[in-house]
C-alpha cells in the first residue's frame, strides 16, 4: 500500500510529488488514479480539461513508469505525472482541435517539441486542456467543447487561452501545466485563477513544429504552476536549445532547479501603474496591486512611479499590426476558402483581412517601433532592476461574455483592447510572471506582472519567490469547489 493518502497527494506541488515518485513512496499508477478521480468529480463543473484520454490506457502508462522505475529507469522530473496539454498544441495521436470546429477531427501525426520533452521527462498525456478558437482572446470559449469557467466563480470567465491549463492547475487536477502567450495567455488565465504563470523570454522555451522560424517571435509556450517553485520545475523540463528552433537560447535549462531564494535588499522596482492615466482600469485593480506593494517592500525593495518613454498609442498600434501580419499568415489558407471562412469567429476574420490590408513597409516599421518600445523599456532598467504592471485591466467578467466592451466607461474598440496592459511586455520579449495579489470585494482573484530584463528569467523567478514566501496567496484563499470537493 502507497504511504501517501490520495487527498495529501492531490494537495502535493510538483516538487513533492516528484520527490515522493522518485522515492517509490507512492505509484504512478495510484497518482494516476487519484488525479483521474478527481478531475471526474471537478471538470464537469468548469470544463477545463478536454479529449480525456481512456482510463485503462492512461492506467497501463502509468503501469509502465512504474516498471521502468522498479529496473532503476527515472526518466526525469515529470515521470509519472498526468499532464493535459493545451489544446493549441500538438500531440500526436491526441485530438488537437485548437477550438476550432475547422479541426474537430484533426489528429496530428507528431508531437510538439513541448510535448516531446514532457514525454521524455516522464510525464503521461491524459487529455488537453480547453482554450479559444485559435487562442484568440482571453476568453475560453469555442463551438467544439465550450466555455471554461473560473475556478472560484463559474459564472466567470477563466480567461484565456490558456484558460483550461490555469482552471485545471488551480483546481488540482494537474499539478502543473503548459501554455501559450501571445498576448497576456500565460498571464491573465493565471491572474483569473490565483495561480502563477511564466511567459519567458523569447527562446527559452523552444516552439515548434512550424512553417516559420525566425519572425513568429511574439507567441511562445511557458509554465503555469501553484508556486513559483513549479514553474521552474517545469520551465527545466522545457527550456534548453534546440537545433530545430535556431532562435532558442543555449543556456543550460538546469539552472532553474537552483534554490530561487536569494536576498533582494536594495532593489529597485518600477511601477508602470496604468501607463499614467492612458488605460482604463475596473476600480479596485489598481488598489489591490499597490497593496502588494508592502510584500515587495518587506524583503528590502523600493518602489518607485516610472515610464516607458514611447508613446502608448503608438505602441498599440504596433501590437496590432504584428499580431494582425502574423495571425494572416498563419490562418490566411483558412480564409481564402469561402466555406471555412465562415467557420472562423468575427474575430479571427477580422484579425486576417487586417493582415491582408498590411504592406511590407507596413510590417517594417511596425517592427522598427518594436525595437523602440524595447529599447525604452531598456533605459528603464538602466535605473530599474524589474518593472511592475497589474496583468488585467478588468476583473473576470460574465461567462456568457465574448469580451469587455467597456472599462470603467470607456468603451473597448476591439476584442483585445481590455488586455492592452499585457501588450507591452509581450512586445520587449523579456521575461514576465503573473503573481497573486488578492481578490476583490465579490471575491474575484487579480495579478500583477513582474517584468525583468532580458534573459533574466532566473532573476524573475527569485522575485517571485520572495513575493509568494511573503504572501501565501495560493494557499491562503483556495476554490470553494476544492472545500466542497
Amino acid at each position: 500500500m502507497p504511504k501517501i493518502q490520495v487527498p495529501e497527494l492531490l494537495g502535493m506541488d510538483a516538487v513533492t510529488l516528484a520527490k515522493t515518485i522518485k522515492a517509490k513512496e507512492v505509484s504512478c499508477r495510484a497518482v494516476m488514479e487519484a488525479f483521474l478521480n478527481h478531475i471526474d468529480r471537478i471538470n464537469s463543473k468548469v470544463n477545463a480539461i478536454v479529449s480525456i484520454q481512456d482510463r485503462e490506457t492512461l492506467l497501463k502508462q502509468a503501469d509502465e513508469r512504474d516498471a521502468q522505475l522498479a529496473r532503476g529507469e527515472y526518466l526525469g522530473w515529470l515521470h509519472g505525472f498526468p499532464q493535459a496539454v493545451k489544446d493549441l498544441t500538438a500531440t500526436k495521436g491526441i485530438l488537437t482541435t485548437q477550438g476550432s470546429p475547422l479541426l474537430k477531427n484533426f489528429i496530428p501525426q507528431a508531437d510538439a517539441f513541448l510535448v516531446e520533452r514532457l514525454k521524455k521527462s516522464g510525464a503521461i498525456i491524459i487529455g488537453k486542456t480547453n482554450t479559444p478558437e485559435f487562442g484568440l482572446g482571453s476568453q475560453t470559449y469555442n463551438n467544439v467543447f465550450g466555455t471554461t469557467l473560473n475556478a472560484y466563480d463559474q459564472k466567470k470567465t477563466a480567461g484565456g487561452s490558456s484558460g483550461g491549463a490555469s482552471v485545471s492547475v488551480a483546481l488540482h487536477m494537474q499539478v502543473v501545466a503548459d501554455g501559450t502567450d501571445f498576448g497576456g495567455s500565460l498571464r491573465n488565465p493565471p491572474a483569473f485563477n490565483n495561480v502563477f504563470g511564466f511567459r519567458p523570454s523569447y527562446g527559452r522555451v523552444p516552439s515548434g513544429p512550424a512553417d516559420d522560424v525566425f519572425v513568429r517571435q511574439l507567441g511562445y509556450p511557458g509554465p503555469i504552476g501553484r508556486t513559483v517553485s513549479d514553474v521552474a520545475l517545469l520551465l527545466s523540463v522545457l527550456a534548453g536549445y534546440d537545433t530545430r528552433d535556431p532562435l532558442s537560447i543555449e543556456q543550460d535549462a538546469s539552472v532553474f532547479l537552483e534554490p530561487l531564494k536569494r536576498d533582494f535588499q536594495g532593489t529597485r522596482i518600477a511601477w508602470l501603474g496604468d501607463f499614467d492615466g492612458y488605460l482604463a482600469m475596473e476600480p479596485g485593480i489598481l488598489e489591490l496591486c499597490r497593496d502588494s506593494f508592502k510584500a515587495f517592500e518587506s524583503i528590502g525593495c523600493t518602489i518607485e512611479e516610472a515610464q516607458p518613454d514611447f508613446p502608448a498609442e503608438k505602441r498599440w498600434a504596433t501590437f496590432v499590426t504584428l499580431r494582425h501580419w502574423l495571425t494572416a499568415g498563419n490562418l490566411g489558407h483558412f480564409y481564402d476558402d469561402s466555406a471555412q471562412r465562415e467557420q472562423l469567429k468575427p474575430e479571427a476574420q477580422w484579425e486576417v483581412e487586417g493582415g491582408l490590408r498590411l504592406s511590407a513597409m507596413d510590417v517594417y516599421r511596425a517592427s522598427a517601433n518594436r525595437t523602440s518600445v524595447y529599447q525604452a523599456a531598456n533605459r528603464l532598467f538602466k535605473t530599474y532592476d524589474y518593472l511592475l504592471l497589474p496583468t488585467s485591466q478588468v476583473f473576470p467578467f460574465a461567462a456568457d461574455l465574448h469580451w469587455p466592451q467597456e472599462i470603467n466607461g470607456r468603451k473597448m474598440d476591439t476584442y483585445h483592447r481590455w488586455m492592452e496592459v499585457c501588450f507591452f511586455a509581450t512586445l520587449i520579449g523579456c521575461p514576465v510572471i503573473n503573481v497573486p495579489v488578492g481578490f476583490n470585494q465579490d471575491g474575484l482573484p487579480m495579478g500583477m506582472q513582474i517584468i525583468g530584463r532580458n534573459h533574466a528569467d532566473l532573476a524573475v523567478l527569485q522575485l517571485a519567490y520572495s513575493y509568494e514566501q511573503a504572501t501565501r496567496w495560493v494557499s491562503k484563499r483556495v476554490s470553494p469547489l476544492l472545500v466542497s470537493a
